[in-house]
């Protein structure tokens, strides 16, 4: 009799699963969001030095960064997440040698994928500046960065096929960290003590991500080394594998990769979109001078990028937990344990990215004063951005778990449509809301897209959204709450303290942040919402508080 038919298993692999994804979340999300909140407080002191020059430096920055993304994504092939994906499928049905065969064979394949892509930037940077000379040595920095990245990613996808999550937060940070450090430096010693040219100045911003490579990279050789005595006891002990040659794995890591290619280089296919679409329909609609376009575009693709990427990045930080994961049911086609999978993610998303979402809104005001001075347009954008920022995290989550189940090729199909989409709503949305079109003109897009992944999730393994209703309206419901109790405070701490300074808006924004974390974490401890999604291991937080709580829901999930 199959164990997983009995009550017992059945109830143990729930909860091992849903161990298993806080976990791997947690790690995942301490990471991601560390590295975000680094990526984005090194704005202060970097827009402050870039002085007048500081819009033009950020569109100059996004630019690089934007054609940068899509290589290093051609570059890794898409190979980390087909590695982890495939790593937990062989793990899963005990044929650890053809993992370790995967992993080898992924770095030959990631390591030539780098060296092409590095060539390809450095030397035609001239034919991707879009019209914009000072483009072209940010691009070549950033070229360096992509001869190294792909052996690290490759690393990183490994050990997250053996749910290992911690080391790639780990060297997520370091590189982050490191990337940041020597970006600072740079900037200081050439706008400070210098010649005072910002676009070598954003030219070695960019280059830092080399630098910040090279620290990741050591820190997971520590990480594989460490692990490699249990590695090699588990390839020992596991399934001997005669039948899978060297040659069928790469052309299986190829043939796993090319999807992840266009689907992870999503939300980067939009940016790009934008990059060379936005300048030109601003034209037809009116007379811009180019650094009016540049100062635009830099408020939405870059300024409140960097604040919205953070929350986006805890579903990122999710979605690579949840690729080995599904696949290890997938390989055991266990459909219970992959619609448990698909129902935790999800509300586990909407617990973390729908809060965050609202709370950036309710002090969009405090954290762009904060980062980039006080600017009533900027202000506008990021509020907008940051609802914007829930279909965007959904498109990284949902794209990741039907990467999960093998529904590479209904995905793709997907993004494509969306991309016409986003194409035919680009023109009207920036006609008619200039510099908060493309952002509304990616979300009708990605909002299309995971109305058709929740469709097909749906058809295939029949989710319980009856089940799963309760606790979602609950979180949008605290959510709004909070809001409200948080732009209610700012208003008022806005008539007593200047809205304007930035040392007023930090103190203002530290109070909103408390005021909100304190207002949701009440309401969902009351009502027991942390206890349906995580477990009962936060009631002594009640006890501690003296909050009383309220019947929990329970979800038979």
């Amino acid at each position: 009799m199959d164990s997983r038919n009995q009550p017992g298993a059945s109830s143990a692999s729930l909860d091992d699963s849903r161990r298993k994804m806080i976990s791997g979340s947690a790690w995942m999300t301490a990471g991601s969001i560390l590295s975000r909140i680094l990526g984005a407080i090194y704005i202060i002191p970097w827009v402050t030095w870039m002085g007048a020059y500081s819009n033009q430096a950020n569109a100059l920055f996004a630019k690089g960064y934007n054609i940068y993304s899509l290589f290093l994504m051609v570059a890794t092939a898409g190979i980390p997440s087909a590695i982890s994906k495939m790593v937990a499928h062989y793990n899963g049905i005990n044929q650890y040698g053809v993992s370790r065969r995967l992993y080898h064979s992924g770095m030959y394949v990631s390591v030539a994928m780098g060296l092409v892509c590095s060539i390809l930037m450095f030397f035609g940077a001239s034919l991707l500046d879009g019209g914009d000379p000072d483009v072209i040595p940010v691009i070549q920095s950033l070229a360096w960065a992509v001869l190294v990245i792909p052996g690290m990613s490759i690393t990183r996808g490994f050990l997250q096929g053996y749910n290992w999550m911690a080391p790639s937060a780990m060297s997520q940070f370091v590189e982050q960290l490191l990337r940041v450090i020597y970006m600072l430096l740079a900037t200081f010693v050439i706008m400070e003590m210098g010649s005072g040219n910002w676009v070598k100045a954003v030219t070695q911003s960019t280059f830092a991500a080399f630098i910040g490579a090279l620290g990741s990279i050591v820190l997971l050789a520590y990480a594989f080394l460490r692990r490699k005595r249990e590695m090699d006891a588990l390839v020992s002990q596991g399934e001997v594998a005669t039948g899978v040659s060297t040659r069928r794995l790469i052309g299986e890591i190829i043939y796993q990769s090319i999807p992840f290619i266009v689907i992870e280089s999503g939300i980067t296919l939009f940016q790009l979109i934008d990059q060379y679409t936005f300048f030109d329909i601003m034209k037809w609609f009116g007379n811009y001078s180019a650094y009016q376009l540049n100062t635009v575009y830099a408020l939405f693709s870059f300024n409140a990028n960097k604040l919205y990427m953070i929350i986006i990045s805890l579903a990122s930080a999710m979605a690579a937990t949840a690729i080995p994961l599904l696949a290890e049911a997938r390989a055991k086609n266990d459909i219970q344990d992959m619609r448990r999978q698909i129902e935790n993610a999800l509300l586990l998303f909407y617990f973390i990215m729908v809060p965050a979402a609202l709370g950036l809104a309710a002090v969009a005001q405090q954290i762009y004063t904060v980062f980039y001075r006080y600017d009533a347009a900027g202000i506008t954008v990021l509020q907008f951005a940051a609802f914007m920022s829930i279909p965007y995290g959904m498109y990284t989550v949902g794209a990741a778990m039907m990467q999960g189940i093998s529904e590479n090729k209904k995905m793709m199909r997907f993004l494509f449509v969306g991309i016409i989409i986003k194409f035919i709503v680009q023109v009207p949305a920036i006609w008619l809301f200039k510099g908060l079109g493309p952002l509304l003109a990616t979300a009708v897009a990605m909002l299309f897209i995971n109305y058709c992944i929740l469709h097909s999730f749906n058809r295939e393994f029949t989710l319980h959204f009856n089940e799963m209703a309760q606790p979602t309206n609950q979180i949008l419901a605290f959510s709004l709450i909070m809001f409200a109790v948080v732009k209610v405070a700012m208003l008022l701490l806005g008539l007593v303290v200047s809205p304007y300074g930035r040392f007023t808006a930090f103190f203002t924004l530290v109070i909103g942040v408390v005021i909100g974390g304190g207002v949701f974490a009440y309401l969902a401890l009351k009502y027991r919402l942390v206890d349906t999604l995580l477990g009962d291991r936060f009631a002594g937080l009640r006890t501690r508080f003296h909050i009383r709580q309220i019947v929990k829901f329970k979800l038979n999930i």
